[in-house]
């Protein structure tokens, strides 16, 4: 039996709890604009490198020593930006290291985060990520190496940053609130994506470039600053929350066990069929997700013809559907839940089944409609959208089945989301680079068999009770 978790209500909207949402949307916001600047501005420092720079390459400097280094820059007349001869597999391993610096770090950041305090943590990340941010440009003229390993860096602190959020929502966000909270913080990734993919092409058009990194990078910083004076990792320490609110955080989680522990049971976990549905929704979900957030801007290019600007004004309309449906999405499942219309499971499941099945229909359907530039558009539009409606499934499900573990949990859950994206990452890279057409339409039609490998294992494995290996351990003194 689940239980029903207390339906009184605390302050609303104009509470510390929902403020901490916001800054963390703006946190999540600051994030994926980092990671995601390389994708709109890959289309100036490469395509200049198979169009206009070539043709201005001088014969002092014949095309082919222009060529002989990946990482070498060449000087693009027009713009006074270096451009770089990478191929599709290339920039493909370059899209793909951020992911693996954020396995690095997703395990043992979630653990700390735990003992140590999710605050400090999750603003070093947020810090760091910024910092290596603005150094991306430099990085990239002295060679794809160091570019590279800067990418890896900056993914351990993007991790450090993504995984500690789930230790706060353990001790700020009420059971009924979960999903709005959570979905209101978690929106700011989709809003981020909207905006350096929407403005993104303007500035490296306006501005040059290595605009987009400094001025993103820039935001990162001002961000840091309004984080570590905000924020605190437990709301009966904040000094500015009111006692109405914070008497209803408390009770409201007073039958979550949130009492520190030194160990995990690591053996129970690896034996738990709930968490590898949790586990392999994430993969699934994450396979598509990477491919979208990462490739979206070269796919319009490569597939529309059009320009920079326009590349990233169009890249940038399927991230507002998904913010909205994030949003959205969240409201919807703490109502059904508020009402007592659907069990907390078939929330769960409900918006798992949406949040896989949609995108992949439309992901199926795409190479069908390439030839209409407006059906190309909605499809794409819809495949973030529907895709961000997990937010309120199998992505916060850790905190229903191991409350005390969300932490740890979220890390290895992403651990799996970012393998999905480093494969998915490469492999696309490598099946657009044998033939545009058919290495598109594979790339889909693979996302979608992914997709429906998760939800099937999902639906038949998920669950939403607290786990026994989850729960406190009361011991008795005789």
């Amino acid at each position: 039996m689940e239980e029903k978790p207390s339906t009184r209500k605390g302050p609303g909207v104009c509470s510390l709890r929902y403020g901490l949402a916001a800054i963390m949307h703006f946190s999540n916001f600051t994030l994926v604009t980092q990671r995601v600047s390389l994708s709109i501005a890959v289309i100036a420092m490469v395509n200049g490198t198979q169009h206009t720079a070539l043709s201005n390459v001088s014969a002092v400097e014949p095309v082919a020593d222009a060529l002989e280094d990946p990482g070498r820059p060449i000087q693009e007349f027009n713009t006074g930006t270096s451009v770089y001869a990478w191929s599709p597999e290339t920039q493909g391993v370059i899209f793909s290291s951020i992911s693996y610096g954020i396995i690095l770090s997703l395990i043992p950041s979630g653990y700390l985060a735990d003992i140590f305090g999710a605050k400090q943590m999750l603003g070093a990340g947020l810090l760091t990520s910024s910092l290596l941010t603005l150094f991306t440009p430099l990085a990239a003229d002295l060679g794809v190496t160091l570019l590279i390993a800067l990418r890896t860096l900056q993914g351990v602190a993007q991790g450090m940053a993504w995984t500690g959020q789930f230790t706060i929502w353990a001790k700020w966000a009420p059971p009924l609130e979960r999903s709005k909270l959570t979905s209101i913080a978690g929106s700011g990734a989709a809003f981020g994506s909207f905006i350096i993919l929407c403005v993104g092409g303007l500035i490296s058009q306006v501005l040059g470039w290595p605009f987009i990194f400094y001025i993103f990078g820039g935001i990162g910083c001002v961000c840091c600053l309004l984080w570590f004076t905000v924020i605190y990792d437990d709301p009966r320490h904040h000094p500015c929350i009111s006692v109405r609110e914070k008497e209803y955080i408390v009770s409201s989680l007073a039958q979550q066990p949130t009492s520190p522990r030194r160990s995990v049971p690591i053996k129970a976990m690896v034996r738990c069929l709930p968490l590898w549905a949790i586990f392999t929704g994430f993969f699934s979900h994450f396979w598509l997700c990477t491919i979208i957030i990462t490739y979206l801007p070269t796919y319009i290019s490569s597939v529309l013809r059009v320009s920079i600007r326009d590349s990233g004004l169009l890249s940038s309309l399927p991230f507002v559907a998904a913010a909205s449906c994030t949003i959205l999405g969240g409201q919807l499942a703490d109502f059904l839940l508020s009402r007592n219309l659907l069990r907390l499971i078939t929330v769960r499941k409900l918006f798992s089944s949406l949040g896989l099945l949609l995108p992949s229909l439309c992901a199926v359907a795409l190479p069908f409609v390439a030839s209409s530039h407006v059906t190309t558009i909605i499809l794409l539009i819809l495949i973030p959208g529907t895709s961000n409606l997990c937010d309120s499934g199998f992505i916060i499900n850790t905190l229903d089945v191991a409350p005390r573990y969300a932490s740890f949990l979220m890390g290895i859950s992403r651990g799996f989301g970012l393998m999905a994206g480093i494969i998915s990452s490469t492999a696309t890279g490598f099946l657009i680079s044998q033939d545009s057409m058919s290495g598109w339409r594979n790339v889909f039609f693979l996302s979608a068999a992914v997709n429906m490998f998760g939800l099937v294992f999902y639906l038949t494995f998920g669950q939403a009770e607290i786990q026994d290996w989850a729960k406190e351990r009361t011991l008795t003194r005789l």
